[in-house]
């Protein structure tokens, strides 16, 4: 792998451990993936910011980072972290992790990484441009980078994006190759598979997902749908948790698809309604529900001005998390969305989701195909998925 003779310094500890390490990790995993050399990246974005994920170990792994002073070279931006940094009480977390939690948060900062913590981070100022080279780690803030923007990235794990984001470089592999982001399926969808709404697009995601791993599926007439922006978020955060898609193209749709040919293999699948109802089948697993949550990826202002909507002079049966940004929730309440729905019985949360959050044998109603294929592993939760509008019909009066 060649390196510049400044990599190399580095490389060699010239500029202290910290660096040293932080490049040896992208060496290391550039050598392993057959990388030519290291590229410049313009932003990064770092997973494994909740405690309930990274434990003791990562807390000591961060916090190390720390003692030399050192500080990021790119705009770098935080992944969701275990809990509502400001409202950790009334989310029913206990001191002991908030305290963990917050000295994470606490080394992060020290770093100079932008304590936004959330997965939608091109939401709150992260945006990378067309064609431009990054290290994202989470999944859904991947698929969505890749496939709607057409910046390039890897899924990376959360230490390589870290060390990226330290170095300013990613080793130059995989995504980052125009030739590896071609699309190895076209998908074709029977015009009576969607009967649902937007969670349609989470169980199209979770049936794409399954079928083709971590191949890239380019959509041949999912435009016909209009799916708006969030759905489409809806539907690569999905497909990143059913199958690892990082990419996909979507004809009329996405970045990439727009303007050149993004297809190297023709063989065709076809998606009916039955397929999409046996995706319904596998994702709920619950009947009796304990709390309703929103925001997996993290929710836009436009998703939780019609949850207001949908809660106007309404009274929730149940708890209700709407999970979203720190920037996101100062503009619900500017908008009085954040009233109408805490006037309801729910909540607005941020920093954190249900998934990443300590609860655990809840169960839970959700529009997220992510969620829905995350909870029953991550959080020991049953699950019922459907649109928000019948989940709220349902618990509300």
């Amino acid at each position: 792998m060649y390196l510049t003779k400044e990599e190399e310094k580095i490389l060699d500890g010239e500029y202290g451990e910290i660096l040293r390490r932080c490049m040896n990790l992208l060496v290391s995993l550039g050598e392993i993936y057959g990388a030519e050399k290291l590229i410049e990246i313009s932003s990064s974005q770092v997973s494994g910011v909740s405690y309930k994920t990274i434990g003791d170990y990562g807390l000591e792994f961060i916090e190390d980072l720390t003692k030399e002073n050192i500080k990021v070279k790119v705009p770098t931006t935080l992944n969701p972290a275990g809990m509502d940094l400001d409202r950790w009480r009334e989310m029913g977390i206990s001191e002991s992790f908030a305290e963990k939690q917050l000295r994470i948060i606490n080394a992060f900062r020290k770093l100079d990484i932008e304590i936004s913590c959330t997965c939608t981070p091109y939401l709150t100022g992260n945006v990378p441009r067309f064609g431009e080279h990054i290290s994202w780690a989470e999944s859904s803030a991947v698929s969505y980078a890749n496939s709607i923007l057409g910046a390039k990235t890897n899924r990376e794990g959360g230490p390589l994006a870290l060390a990226s984001a330290i170095i300013g470089k990613t080793p130059y592999y995989g995504y980052h190759l125009d030739e590896n982001r071609k699309a190895n399926y076209i998908i074709k969808i029977d015009k009576e598979a969607k009967f649902k709404e937007e969670s349609f697009y989470g169980a199209l995601g979770y049936v794409v997902g399954e079928m083709l791993k971590k191949d890239i599926p380019y959509f041949e007439d999912l435009y016909r749908f209009k799916p708006s922006i969030e759905e489409l978020k809806l539907l690569g955060a999905t497909m990143a948790a059913s199958g690892g898609i990082a990419l996909y193209h979507a004809k009329n749709l996405t970045a990439e698809a727009k303007v050149k040919d993004v297809i190297e293999n023709r063989e065709v699948i076809e998606i009916g309604k039955e397929e999409i109802m046996e995706a319904y089948d596998k994702l709920n697993s619950a009947d009796d529900i304990d709390l309703i949550t929103v925001g997996c990826p993290h929710c836009s202002l436009k998703e939780i001005k019609e949850i207001s909507y949908l809660l106007k002079n309404k009274k929730l049966k149940i708890d209700l998390w709407v999970c979203c940004s720190i920037h996101i929730k100062a503009i619900s309440d500017r908008m009085n969305y954040t009233d109408t729905i805490e006037k309801a019985g729910g909540k607005i949360i941020k920093d954190t989701c249900m998934v990443v959050s300590p609860i655990k044998n809840l169960n839970i109603a959700t529009n997220s195909g992510k969620a829905s294929v995350y909870l029953p592993s991550f959080c020991k939760s049953n699950v019922l998925f459907d649109d928000i509008k019948e989940i709220i019909k349902r618990y509300s009066e």
